[in-house]
């Protein structure tokens, strides 16, 4: 186990938190224009645009307005597999703040021997089944 100098509750929790200001500012923005109608300013998939392919991160901004919403079959539609993401990062954060209040590290899924060789095929996988072009995948391509 790696141990950490001890700081103050304000000094550890300070990159949590900032980490967490930003990602209610990516919520703020998303909900100032909805993701899910054509035409707003944000900005959309560089792959989808160039290429015409799902990425594996495409729907994102939807799965999470839908999510904002309470629209957990909407949100599961747009991207499934980020929005699992989303609770796997959240999980990290909460346990980086703990690592830090506690002056020790607190292991996550980011430290399990086997989180890259799930992760990468999962997310190529997620890549080539979204963008398959016959049924019963077409309903995966947003």
């Amino acid at each position: 186990m790696v141990f950490m100098p001890r700081r103050s509750p304000g000094r550890a929790l300070g990159p949590p938190l900032a980490i967490g200001a930003l990602a209610v500012g990516v919520c703020a923005a998303v909900l100032a224009d909805d993701p899910t109608t054509p035409g707003g300013w944000l900005p959309t998939c560089p792959t989808k645009s160039l290429a015409g392919l799902c990425c594996p991160g495409c729907g994102g901004m939807r799965m999470l307005y839908s999510l904002l919403h309470g629209d957990l079959w909407a949100a599961l539609r747009y991207n499934a597999v980020s929005l699992v993401f989303i609770g796997l990062f959240a999980w990290a954060v909460v346990a980086w703040a703990v690592g830090r209040l506690r002056g020790r590290h607190v292991r996550t899924w980011l430290h399990w021997k086997y989180t890259p060789h799930v992760v990468i095929p999962l997310l190529i996988l997620w890549f080539v089944v979204r963008n398959l072009p016959f049924p019963p995948f077409l309903h995966l391509s947003v």
